[in-house]
């Protein structure tokens, strides 16, 4: 975001036609459009891209249009008047119609194309092409890229129908999705945690499309029945939405020479990655090759720093592959995602995702990902011996950077004024022997209790005598370390650090089984509930959201696990 057009006012934003006048498509105007491309936007089914860097197409709008929510922090962050959410020019803006969205806006939106790797291992076998050219957004669409108290933006709409990526599907996203898409985004923010945002969701009142779901109460790793969905779009806004596995793609075609603009397309999209996510950090006027490995360094720290994050609150990416990794270093695509209840160091919701990308293996996926994103970068260092050995140099030293950043997490969560290995290796196993609810577990430890009876709460399980003692023990080793001068102190970072209120997919599930039935009052609830999850709220709240899962939606499909996002 260090662009030198950014000098947009901050006055604030009354009509969608004030909005898309602060357009700026940088991703158009310095990046190469697909040379096979319409010249009208419509493309919409299954080809090969072999060149270029996006392509331009147009929405199909979702019929039927209504509300649902928008983002009110983001709103404000915006300087976007709250009023503009409920009018019929954004409803139908924000659900695919561009036909009337002012003269600074485009008829059209664009889609990319990107690269798989799932655990450092490059994939083509899922592209219908065998080829890996039809791998990119089949169902997200960008709109607009605007410029905004000094911040630019790409708006992207999830669900806005099929783009030459769509590998056969639809191109449309369930309200189901939608929702859990919408909060999770509001959620993470308010975390703390690094994240794409939310601007609004819109739902169908009258298209339906069917999807694969669970049974009520099943508890089958599969889906057993068809199921017909709402469609919605929720849009979702970043600085960019450029993706390791973007770099990957330009990478590979570089590599051998697929086209004459390889090479360049390849330092082209680096070049734009440095502008859009990190022109603050690194000086446009430098060799390439040391804005190459500053990139590098810079995406590192950032990686780190936010899967340290992931671990801290209880989120777990589920499918942690290049195309789900964003180069600007926050979380993206919440597709079968899920916040750890009862703890075990392998959680993983997706039941397609194995341990390699459970809760705690996310520092090492992150690290296969930071290894393909220097991949990636190499072929644009030339012959550069020395800055591909200083590159190597980075991904050797992923390991330890992510280790120090998990160490000042784990401090800060357990209020240490020093990071322990020994408190945290007694204490992990413990969490597992008596099945812990991991947010409420570490809300509770942050009273720092004199008892083990003030924590027991947050056990799904009633501890044993001999398990009590260990708990003991470890609850007398723990706090000898703390400052006794410095308590009040203490506790309140550690209610900082560990949140009261959590996201719980069985509280999310009746939200959006409520809105398919038009009533959109629990995603509300639901919203107001998890953009404050660090405050105390009310008693009434309290007693409804801070509780622990009951025992019979333990392995339930659709809460528990997931074996698709859609």
């Amino acid at each position: 975001m260090g662009d030198t057009k950014m000098s947009h006012s901050t006055t604030f934003i009354h009509s969608l036609d004030e909005l898309t006048q602060r357009a700026d498509f940088s991703l158009l105007e310095n990046l190469n459009v697909d040379p096979d491309a319409t010249d009208t936007g419509d493309d919409y089914y299954p080809r090969q891209v072999f060149s270029g860097h996006y392509v331009p197409v147009r929405p199909t709008p979702i019929s039927d249009p209504v509300y649902v929510a928008h983002s009110k922090a983001f709103f404000a962050e915006l300087s976007l008047d709250e009023n503009i959410a409920t009018t019929k020019e954004f409803i139908q803006y924000f659900s695919g119609n561009l036909d009337n969205a002012g003269e600074a806006a485009k008829n059209f939106g664009w889609a990319t194309g990107y690269a798989l790797s799932i655990f450092g291992n490059e994939y083509v076998q899922q592209c219908p092409f065998q080829t890996g050219n039809g791998y990119g957004d089949g169902r997200a669409i960008a709109v607009l890229e605007v410029v905004i108290n000094d911040k630019r933006w790409e708006m992207q709409l999830k669900g806005a129908g099929r783009t030459p990526y769509c590998r056969g599907g639809d191109g449309r996203a369930v309200l189901r999705s939608s929702v859990r898409e919408f909060l999770a985004q509001e959620h993470m923010y308010a975390l703390g945690v690094p994240t794409s945002r939310s601007l609004s969701l819109i739902a169908s009142t009258t298209e339906q499309v069917d999807r694969p779901w669970y049974e009520e109460g099943s508890k089958s790793l599969d889906p057993q029945v068809m199921v017909s969905n709402p469609v919605a779009i929720t849009t979702r806004v970043a600085p960019s939405f450029l993706r390791v596995g973007q770099l990957e793609l330009f990478a590979r075609r570089a590599r051998v020479n697929a086209h004459p603009d390889a090479q360049k397309e390849l330092e082209m999209i680096i070049l734009h990655a440095i502008e859009r996510e990190y022109g603050k950090e690194i000086k446009a006027d430098g060799p390439f090759s040391e804005r190459i490995l500053a990139l590098a360094l810079a995406f590192r720290r950032r990686l780190t720093a936010l899967v340290a994050n992931w671990i801290r609150v209880g989120y777990c990416q589920g499918n942690f592959n290049s195309d789900n990794c964003a180069v600007g270093g926050f979380t993206l695509d919440y597709g079968p995602f899920g916040f750890i209840e009862r703890f075990h160091p392998y959680y993983q919701p997706w039941t397609g995702g194995g341990r390699h990308f459970s809760f705690l293996n996310q520092p090492l996926a992150a690290e296969k990902n930071f290894a393909s994103f220097c991949s990636a970068l190499r072929p644009a260092l030339g012959s550069n011996d020395e800055a591909i050995a200083e590159l190597d140099t980075m991904v050797a030293g992923f390991a330890d950077v992510m280790e120090g950043a998990l160490r000042e997490m784990w401090t800060a969560k357990l209020g240490l004024p020093s990071y322990n290995a020994q408190v945290l290796s007694d204490l992990l196993p413990l969490m597992v022997q008596s099945s812990v609810d991991y947010t409420v577990f570490f809300r509770e430890l942050s009273t720092i209790p004199n008892d083990i009876s003030q924590l027991e709460p947050s056990f799904y399980e009633g501890p044993s005598d001999a398990l009590r003692a260990q708990w003991s023990a470890w609850l007398s080793q723990w706090r000898s370390l703390l400052d006794n001068e410095k308590l009040q102190e203490i506790t309140q970072q550690m209610k900082q650090t560990n949140p009261k209120f959590t996201w719980r997919e069985w509280r999310v599930v009746p939200a959006y089984q409520n809105a398919t039935k038009g009533d959109y009052s629990l995603i509300k609830e639901l919203q107001d509930v998890l953009t404050r999850p660090y405050a105390e709220q009310t008693d009434a709240t309290t007693e409804k959201f801070y509780q622990l899962r009951p025992r019979d939606l333990f392995g339930v499909g659709g809460i528990s696990h997931y074996s698709c996002s859609s």
